[in-house]
């Protein structure tokens, strides 16, 4: 840094503002900012594990609530309980991002937190149908803190720690992809999995999705405690202040800058737009893919599924859970920094394209060996789907400025929604529909849903190219 612009920085600087206190502590820190790194882990980790979590007993929740006529049209209504959250997301995104521009970080964060202890608890005493797609649509449209924990994450570190920040956000968002519905899968019908421990009669055996809600909700109880102490990086100085550092070099285009800080501005920035375009669609498989693989590996194996437990798919999700956190942590910062996040999110796209169209033909291995091998293949997907997610993450926070960072990810944030709301809905749907024509002459069964899943990431994969995907960062 010149002597210009620490002269400037100081200047700038004032005495009561939050943000300029987290600034004047990231200059004269040393080291791995590792506290700060936990502090975003675990609250990328509060937001990933509600969203997930259902996905292995929401078949059986299904069928409980008796709304699906046949046996094959439970994945239908399945999928639309797993959009119910998204579509709440999509709506108020860039409200909260508005929000968190506006009044801070760390109430929307606090918020955020607060509302996966209320209603993903509801949710899990759901009775019916309706209530089940009206507590998750509340849980998403009142949770709005992953598009300015992103935003929270640049601001919280140094520039040289900014990259591993947004990782630590992918890598927690991926592991809690995957613990979420390994939860799900262990904790879900207590009563028939634990008959000496929990009762058919007690709280839990009378609400058997129950338990894995409960247990989730209670870690974002401590985690919103801990919340109180996070600091607020957003700079709040008072119109006098400001002023009377006009004389810094420099202001006059600050001050044009501040003009152009509304929404119109973001959707003209065509490398954020275009980053968040194709972040959207790679978040569109990886939705479907999540709510497709759960439903798949329970159905009977009569409609080509593995006739899997609950159970069984939670400790395949965990097994990817664990590889997946070692990867992220050892190896790819290591890829970031010899290929760049782009070539990173190429790679990724096309090498999980052929380990998609191995699914249906692993259906057809029984015992250690279907095991094993969809252990393996699960594991390198989601470390490809995590890849992804940081790639497009990182150019999307470099392609603004603080001042916008909340507006910008609460628009991806929208429009991911949006996309992961179409995701389970129509992944749902169209695993019921192939598994109702399993002797078609062309793709039977659930050939037709990996193809699909293939297709879209395809798509994906060309939009990382030019004149697509612009950027001037990397």
């Amino acid at each position: 840094m010149t002597s210009h612009d620490q002269l400037k920085d100081r200047l700038l600087e004032h005495e009561n503002c939050p943000g300029c206190k987290v600034d004047r502590q990231k200059r004269i820190q040393t080291g791995l900012p590792l506290k700060q790194l936990i502090f975003i882990w675990v609250l990328m980790l509060c937001v990933a594990l509600p969203i997930t979590s259902l996905f292995p007993f929401l078949y059986f929740m299904m069928r409980d609530f008796k709304i699906a006529e046949k046996v094959e049209d439970i994945s239908y209504y399945a999928g639309f309980v797993g959009s119910a959250y998204m579509i709440g997301r999509a709506l108020t995104s860039v409200l909260w991002g508005l929000c968190a521009d506006r009044y801070g970080r760390k109430p929307v964060i606090l918020i955020g937190t607060s509302t996966v202890v209320i209603f993903n608890t509801l949710f899990g005493f759901s009775v019916n149908y309706w209530m089940a797609i009206t507590t998750r649509f509340l849980l998403g449209s009142l949770n709005g803190l992953l598009g300015p924990i992103r935003a929270y994450a640049c601001e919280l570190f140094r520039e040289e720690y900014q990259a591993l920040g947004l990782t630590s956000i992918s890598t927690s968002w991926g592991i809690g992809m995957i613990i979420g519905p390994a939860l799900g899968g262990f904790l879900a019908q207590p009563a028939e999995k634990f008959p000496s421990l929990v009762s058919s009669d007690s709280l839990l055996g009378r609400f058997p999705y129950l338990l894995p809600c409960l247990t989730i909700s209670t870690f974002a109880l401590f985690v919103t405690f801990g919340a109180i102490w996070l600091p607020e990086t957003l700079h709040f100085h008072k119109k006098t202040e400001v002023e009377s550092t006009s004389y810094v070099p420099d202001a006059e285009e600050n001050t044009n800058a501040k003009k152009d800080s509304n929404l119109i501005s973001l959707f003209k920035n065509w490398p954020l737009m275009s980053s968040i375009i194709v972040y959207c669609v790679f978040a569109l498989e990886d939705m479907a893919y999540s709510e497709i693989f759960s439903l798949w590996a329970v159905s009977p194996r009569s409609l080509g599924g593995l006739s899997y437990t609950t159970e069984d798919v939670g400790t395949v999700l965990s097994i990817t859970g664990v590889s997946l956190l070692f990867f992220q942590t050892a190896l790819y910062p290591m890829a970031e920094r010899i290929f760049g996040p782009i070539m990173v999110v190429r790679m990724s796209g096309v090498l999980s394209i052929p380990l998609l169209a191995s699914y249906p033909y692993i259906a057809m291995l029984s015992g250690f060996m279907l095991f094993f091998t969809l252990s393996c293949v699960s594991i390198v997907i989601n470390i490809f789907t995590v890849s992804i997610t940081t790639g497009t993450l990182m150019l999307q926070n470099k392609a603004v400025e603080q001042r916008q960072r909340g507006a910008a990810n609460g628009i991806a944030m929208t429009f991911m929604s949006i996309c992961k709301a179409v995701g389970p809905a129509c992944g749902g749907a169209l695993l019921s529909w192939s598994q109702k024509r399993l002797n078609a002459a062309f793709l039977p069964g659930d050939q037709i849903v990996f193809l699909l899943l293939n297709v879209i990431e395809a798509i994906g994969v060309l939009l990382t190219f030019k004149p697509f995907l612009i950027t001037n960062h990397y």
